[in-house]
Parts: C-alpha cells; sequence; structure tokens
C-alpha cells in the first residue's frame, strides 16, 4: 500500500511537472504570437504601453515618410533648376543706327520680325526715313518712340506715321510749340493713335525673347534734353542702351535709382556733347561698343572730352558721319558691328574735321550754284546772329529764363545756334 501510494505521489508529482512544463510553453508560444496577430488592430488595442510603442512607431513610419516626400520634393526641384532653357535664342536681332546726318535714328527688328523705331532725324529726313524702312521690308512699325520734341530727333516721324501702320507710340511728358511737333501730333491725330508717355519703369511688350524696359526719364526736368525717354533693350546676354539726348542730370539719376545701366553697345548721349555721357555714366553702362549718330555741325559734336573718355575704357567707336549707317546684328550671344571700329588719335580728328569741312563746302557751293539768293540770306543771318553774340552771351537756357530773356528769336541779342537745339530760330522755348 505504502508502496502504490509513493508511486502514485511520484508518478503525480511527474504529472504536475509536465503539466507545468506543458503550461509553461504554451504560454512562451502565446507570448511569441500576440505582437504578430495584434498588428493588424493596433488602433483598436486598450494597452496604454502597448499603445504608445506603437504610436512611436507610427510616428516614426509618418517621420520616414515625411522625410521621404521631402527628399523627393528636393530632388524634383533640383530636376527643374538644371532642365534646358525655354528661352534658348532662335533668330535674329539687327539693330540699324540710320544715317540721318546730325541727327539719331534707331531701328529694332526683333528675332521674331517685330519692328521699334527710335527716333526719325530732321524734318528733310522724311523720305530717307519712309525709303528705308520699306527697304527693310516694313509694312508696320509696332513701337514707335520720339525721345523728346527736338526735330533732329523727331523731324522724320510725321511720315513714318502717315506711310505705316503704327502700333503703341511712346513719347516723354514734355510740349513744344514748334512746327516740327506739331506736324508729328497731327499726324498721329489724323490716323485716330495714343500716345503713351514714356518714362522709367515702363515695360514694353514686343517680342518674347527680348527683355525691353524705359529706364528714364525717373523725374521731371526743365531741360528738354534730360526728358529723353532711355531704353534698354535685353536679347539673352547681349544688351543695348539707346539714349536720346539725355544729358549728366538725368544720367545721375538713372545711377541714383539703381538701375542697372550695364549695356554691350551703348549710344553716346547728344551727339557726343560734352553735357552728356558722364564718366560716372560710362563707368556704370561699361559698353565694348559706342555708337554717336552725329553729322556736320557747328556744335564741335562729338567733343575730344567724350571721344577721349571713350578710348580710355577702349571702347569701340562707331560714328554715322564718317561710316554712314552702322547696323549691328546679335544671336543672344555675339555681336556683329557691319563696319570696322574708328580708331580715335588726335590724327584722326583731324582727318574728320577735314572731311565735315570738305562735305560742308561742297553742301556750300552746290547752295551757291543752284540759289545764289539763298546763300545771301544766310550771310545776312548769319552777320546778324555774330552781332549779337559779341554783344550777349548766355551759357544755357537757364540763364535766358533767369534774365527773363525767353525765348530768344533769331537775330535776338543772346540768339546761338547752340542754344536753338531744334534749329526752328527760336530758342530756350518755354
Amino acid at each position: 500500500m505504502k508502496s502504490f501510494t509513493a508511486i502514485l505521489r511520484k508518478n503525480s508529482f511527474i504529472v504536475l511537472t509536465v503539466c507545468l512544463v506543458f503550461f509553461i510553453i504554451s504560454g512562451c508560444r502565446s507570448t511569441t504570437i500576440t505582437p504578430v496577430d495584434n498588428s493588424d488592430a493596433i488602433p483598436q488595442t486598450t494597452d496604454k504601453a502597448t499603445n504608445n510603442n506603437d504610436n512611436n512607431k507610427e510616428q516614426s513610419t509618418s517621420s520616414e515618410k515625411d522625410s521621404s516626400k521631402t527628399e523627393t520634393t528636393k530632388v524634383e526641384t533640383t530636376i527643374q533648376v538644371t532642365k534646358p532653357s525655354t528661352t534658348t535664342p532662335k533668330g535674329k536681332l539687327t539693330v540699324h543706327y540710320i544715317d540721318v546726318g546730325q541727327g539719331a535714328s534707331q531701328l529694332i527688328q526683333t528675332p521674331s520680325g517685330k519692328t521699334l523705331l527710335i527716333d526719325g532725324g530732321n524734318n528733310d529726313d522724311e523720305q530717307l526715313m519712309v525709303s528705308y524702312l520699306k527697304k527693310q521690308g516694313i509694312k508696320k512699325v509696332d513701337v514707335l518712340i520720339g525721345t523728346h520734341p527736338d526735330a533732329d530727333h523727331i523731324g522724320g516721324l510725321d511720315a513714318v506715321v502717315d506711310a505705316f501702320d503704327i502700333g503703341k507710340i511712346y513719347m516723354p511728358k514734355v510740349s513744344s510749340n514748334t512746327k516740327t511737333y506739331e506736324s508729328l501730333l497731327t499726324s498721329i491725330k489724323n490716323k485716330n493713335l495714343k500716345v503713351t508717355t514714356a518714362k522709367a519703369g515702363i515695360t514694353i511688350d514686343l517680342d518674347d525673347q527680348l527683355n525691353i524696359k524705359m529706364i528714364a526719364p525717373v523725374k521731371s526736368y526743365d531741360d528738354k534734353n534730360d526728358m529723353s525717354a532711355v531704353v534698354k533693350l535685353t536679347f539673352n546676354k547681349n544688351s543695348f542702351l539707346f539714349t536720346g539726348d539725355v544729358e549728366s542730370g538725368s544720367e545721375s539719376d538713372m545711377i541714383n535709382n539703381g538701375t542697372n545701366l550695364k549695356s554691350d553697345v551703348l549710344l553716346v548721349g547728344h551727339h557726343g556733347s560734352n553735357s552728356s555721357t558722364s564718366q560716372s555714366f560710362l563707368n556704370a553702362v561699361n559698353p565694348t561698343y559706342a555708337v554717336i549718330q552725329v553729322g556736320d555741325n557747328s556744335y564741335g559734336h562729338p567733343t575730344d572730352n567724350i571721344l577721349k573718355r571713350l578710348q580710355n575704357k577702349n571702347v569701340k567707336i562707331y560714328r554715322n558721319d564718317l561710316q554712314g549707317t552702322i547696323i549691328f546684328t546679335s544671336d543672344g550671344t555675339n555681336i556683329k558691328p557691319s563696319v570696322s571700329e574708328w580708331k580715335y588719335t588726335s590724327t584722326a580728328k583731324k582727318e574728320a574735321s577735314s572731311q565735315n569741312s570738305d562735305t560742308t563746302s561742297t553742301k556750300n557751293e552746290s547752295s551757291t550754284n543752284t540759289n545764289t539768293t539763298s546763300s545771301t540770306k544766310t550771310e545776312t543771318k548769319t552777320e546778324t546772329k555774330t552781332e549779337a553774340n559779341t554783344n550777349v552771351y548766355y551759357k544755357n537756357c537757364t540763364e535766358v529764363r533767369e534774365a527773363g530773356k525767353a525765348p530768344l528769336y533769331e537775330g535776338d541779342p543772346g540768339y546761338s545756334t547752340k542754344l536753338d537745339r531744334d534749329k526752328d530760330g527760336i530758342a530756350c522755348e518755354k
């Protein structure tokens, strides 16, 4: 009996041991499997510790996803920046500095075939302007700019308005009582066209490949020259600056206005007068090429000071009076002038003066042969001017106005062709 009881106890111990082992093994399996079984039902669990851990996992996963998105965005942005430019230059830009004698006119033909005309020479250049434009195959002037009312800049524009379709017209807010100015306004009115005020800050929409901005006048000036519309045209890497008769006052304001004046080609202001192309302005523009639109004149244009200033900066000089019409062609990267540069030296200056004198002499002889009466009148006028200028001298129109003598008429004391910029016989018009 004792032996059976001992065996039973022994077996019971074994059974209990086996059961305990089985229970432990079953419990371990349950613990090991639980995270896998509940992985699809994390939001439903009520175990705070497990919930926190799972939330941490979610936050980590979310953070990784966000990081992945950020990295993707950065890559996409980089790809956009490094994509080839869609504004690769197509076609060519052509800029004509038309020989209109002692005056100014520039014709711009854009890569897409549009036309911009800045100024139109003197009154006697009307037929020249119309013929020149027609030879270029132009039927419409998309944008027309009269930089300021002086006759040597707008004299031929009335004929252009009459002969061609005209798009938009820009002129500064400054008037003149000359017949030349009135004639232009009449032509504009007859075609029911409107004039937009030319001033700094205007962007001219002409060609998608070009950036054309008007950078002056920055403000109002008493001097009509400083009221000149100044235009900067950029075609990819190349740029051109058109200055009218702008003088040092407006030049300073453009610089102080923070305007980016850097340009490859500069139209020298006011035909090479000392009153324009100041050293600070030239430094700001820093051109490779400079064009001087000038003809036979009694003003001394272009002056030695300006020529030396350009030479000292190694700027290549081109002149209408010695080289005729000058054309620049640009593909957006390279600029090619139609003629070789004119080299400035003291000898070259004398030769240029000699050439101008010969031209003047020829013109005078022709005039004398064809019209003696006209020649006599000219001599009489010259004598009258000399007498008047000997007695009274005014440095500029400001002095004339301060003296209460404006306007001065030809033959009046103090009248001079220097003060009569548009050569209409009236100086310092109000």
